[in-house]
Order: structure tokens, then sequence, then C-alpha cells
């Protein structure tokens, strides 16, 4: 019987493993904030290409709704990744980007480099647990609209959402100081559909990562 049980174990261990894998860069994904519609997180490994699936009512006021798929970080860090959004055009306030976030809390503490399904650019925080978000004081709106990268780097306390077009310059939206957020973070990539009856698609790719002393 014993030979028996090590197969066993063996297939269950490689099945997590393949699982976890699966992820690509990241460690996990989870709808924050129940939101009605179940969301998902697919990696193809040839193509390197993440696939998103979420809704939720809106990452704003005091509470958010969305799938993330996130890792842990600690300390500075430089996140960089191709936006697109998959399918007919939905609500212009639906949401793609990169996100740091305290916890997987609904109420939690984070910082936002996001585009909207209109192509609008904006960096938004929610600076302490729980807190209505602020408009316009918890963030920073982008002059120009529709870009296919985003890019989220923190130094210190201080972080900074920068934006560019394919084989363009980058193009800095702006910086906020999160003096809450800790140096262990959750840091990846969100979607959100802004309407709690919907689930937005988009995919994602040229994903890079780069963390102090890589």
């Amino acid at each position: 019987m014993k030979p028996y049980f090590t197969v066993i174990l063996f297939l269950i261990s490689s099945v997590a493993f393949a699982q976890k894998q699966s992820l690509g860069l990241f460690d996990d994904h989870k709808d924050i904030g129940n939101p009605k519609n179940a969301g998902s997180a697919v990696y193809d490994k040839a193509s390197k290409t993440y696939t998103l699936s979420g809704s939720g009512y809106n990452i704003w006021f005091n509470r958010d709704e969305f799938q993330y798929l996130y890792k842990k970080i600690k300390g500075d860090f430089t996140v960089t990744a191709n936006f697109e959004f998959i399918g007919a055009k939905g609500n212009n306030h639906r949401k793609i980007g990169w996100m740091i976030r305290e916890s997987t809390d609904e109420k939690s503490i984070h910082t936002s480099a996001v585009e909207h399904g209109d192509g609008l650019t904006v960096m938004q925080w929610r600076s302490e647990t729980g807190e209505n978000m602020k408009d316009p004081e918890g963030e920073i709106f982008f002059p120009e609209k529709t870009f296919e990268v985003l890019q989220l780097k923190r130094v210190g306390k201080k972080l900074t959402m920068s934006v560019r077009h394919i084989g363009g310059p980058l193009k800095v939206v702006g910086d906020h100081v999160m003096n809450n957020m800790p140096d262990e973070a959750l840091v990846g990539l969100f979607i959100c559909s802004h309407d709690p009856e919907l689930i937005e698609k988009a995919k994602i790719w040229n994903v890079q990562i780069k963390t102090a002393g890589k």
C-alpha cells in the first residue's frame, strides 16, 4: 500500500505545483470585496500573457470590489506591463492597472495606476483603512488618454505612476507618498467592471517586476 500512497501524494503535489505555476510571476488571485459575479486570472505560459476577468461596483468610497492578481513585495520596486480590455466597449469607468495594497481586505489602503474604459489615465489612493476616497484630493489626472503601458514605482514611501505608448517614452502621471503603507505589501494587476452586473476581461502582457537589488 505504501507505493500507492506515495504515487497519490506525488500527483497531488504535482497538481498543486502546476496550479501555482499557472499564475506566472504572481502568488495568488482573489475577488476583493465579494463582488456579485466571480472573477478569474489565467496565465498563458507560451505567450506570457495574463487574462483577467472581473466584476465589482467600483474601487472607490470606503470599500472596493474587483479581481486582483498579486504577490508580496518588500521594499522598493518597479512594475510595468501592457494592458488592453477585451471585447465590446463597456462602462466608461471600468478599470485596469497596477495596485499596491496593504491587504486583501475590501477597505484596505492602496494606491492604483489606473486606465479607465474611456482611456482616462489617473493615479488614485486610499490613505487610511476604511476612509472614503476623495475627489479630487485622492487622485491625479493625466491630460492625455489611452496609453498601452502602465508603470507603478515605489522608492521608500513614494509611489510614482508613469505611462507610455508602445515604442514611446515614459511620461510621469504623478507621485504620492503613502506613509501608512507597510514595507511588505501586495502588488499586482487588477480589473473592475464598475458595474456589479457585468464581468469585464483584459489581457496583460510584457509584465515586468523589478525589486531592489534585482
